[in-house]
């Protein structure tokens, strides 16, 4: 039996692909939670992983478990020869399923209101 891939490869892939515009950000909404989604939705209108030629690919993951059912993780994306950034934090939902809860991408973040 091959191992599953772990939660943060899968969501750093996922996370690339709509940030790259090889994905569409609505795919997402079942993989997020909270503001997870509006902040996706932010970066990936400002296209941050669209490159010409190259397709960005995952290089790293590193991540760490502040609680039990939670996954604070970054990886490191190389897009030619331009290496980004990626931060991302990951909440085991009461159903199992692990979703989106926070993304960051090295630059300009999303305004944040008075009720965040």
């Amino acid at each position: 039996m091959l191992p599953q891939p772990l939660p943060t490869d899968v969501f750093a892939d996922l996370l690339v692909a709509v940030l790259s515009g090889h994905r569409p950000v609505h795919s997402m909404l079942r993989h997020t939670r909270g503001r997870a989604y509006d902040e996706l939705a932010w970066l990936a209108e400002r296209g941050p992983l669209r490159t010409r030629g190259t397709r960005p690919v995952v290089r790293d993951i590193g991540w760490c478990e502040p609680r039990p059912g939670a996954i604070e993780a970054f990886a490191r994306i190389g897009a030619g020869d331009r290496l980004r950034a990626m931060a991302f934090r990951l909440e085991l939902g009461q159903d199992l399923r692990w979703r989106c809860t926070a993304v960051e991408l090295g630059g300009p973040r999303p305004p944040r209101h008075d009720s965040d």
